[in-house]
């Protein structure tokens, strides 16, 4: 990581250039005074917290077969690619075309479709941004990719309390980069998100309340042949003093529609399949 990654004021008149080399450097980027309504938010995470402190999580269990993953993930379900350790968490995947509680759904869905208009505006801040040389290899524009798409994905995650029974190899979040294209987070409840650096060192990513954290995933780098790095992190284990507290967080994975071509003939929905079997989720 050869720039610290930089907190990009949404409304400044450099925001685009300024988001899009932070990205270019780290992989990572932080927005500040964007459009996302902070009391939405809130009020979603309170919402989710419920959901996820009662026994009715258990009606909405995902199905391992089916194409659409919407639903509830249990604990221990997702593990790292290429790591044995389960993640110490629990979540739901939510689309726009699923099934989610009605409890939650109103709030959900109107925070979803602001997150994914946001995404969509800051991706094409780095088709903007991007040289001529590197976009020719896309195989459409970045925007293209993404029109009308049903697979973007937000996913409330739920980071229980540790407890003793936990393996001492097993963390909240294993090392690993995401798979789609951008993935936009909303501050979490606590800290614990980390990135690598090119130097193999950990540093901690800003999640002060109001700020919303965007990196590349595999798919982007894909298609930018490299360019764009899609920066491995992970989220960490509390110290003793605050194991005893959960910790929630709620990312939009930007997708791009099945049919779009990475790289030569290899398709994001090919990808897709490849990489939710490396992880344990089909």
């Amino acid at each position: 990581m050869s720039k610290k990654i930089e907190i990009v004021d949404y409304n400044s008149e450099f925001a685009p250039v300024n988001f899009t080399n932070s990205l270019r450097q780290t992989g990572f980027a932080v927005v500040k005074n964007h459009p996302i309504d902070t009391q939405l938010v809130n009020s979603v995470y309170q919402k989710w917290e419920s959901f996820f402190n009662s026994d009715i999580k258990h009606n909405f269990l995902y199905d391992k077969n089916k194409q659409a993953q919407d639903g509830y993930f249990p604990f221990g379900t997702e593990h790292a690619k290429d790591y044995n350790y389960r993640d110490l968490k629990e979540f739901f995947n939510y689309y726009a075309v699923g099934q989610c509680p009605d409890t939650t759904s109103k709030q959900t869905k109107a925070l979803y479709s602001d997150l994914c208009r946001l995404a969509e505006n800051l991706l094409n801040w780095i088709e903007l941004n991007t040289p001529e040389n590197i976009k020719s290899s896309f195989s459409m524009p970045l925007s293209k990719m993404v029109e009308n798409s049903q697979r973007n994905l937000f996913r409330i995650i739920n980071y229980p309390p540790l407890r003793d029974s936990d393996d001492k190899n097993e963390v909240r979040a294993a090392a690993h980069e995401d798979i789609n294209l951008i993935t936009v987070l909303i501050s979490a409840t606590s800290s614990g998100l980390q990135a690598l650096d090119n130097n193999n060192n950990w540093y901690e990513v800003p999640c002060d309340p109001g700020l919303i954290v965007v990196n590349i995933g595999d798919m982007l780098q894909m298609a930018s042949n490299g360019y764009y790095p899609s920066t491995t992190h992970r989220v960490i284990n509390p110290d003793n003093e605050n194991k005893n507290i959960s910790r929630m967080s709620m990312p939009l994975f930007l997708h791009p529609l099945d049919n779009v071509k990475l790289l030569n003939d290899f398709t994001a929905g090919e990808y897709l399949d490849q990489r939710l079997k490396e992880i344990g989720l089909k």
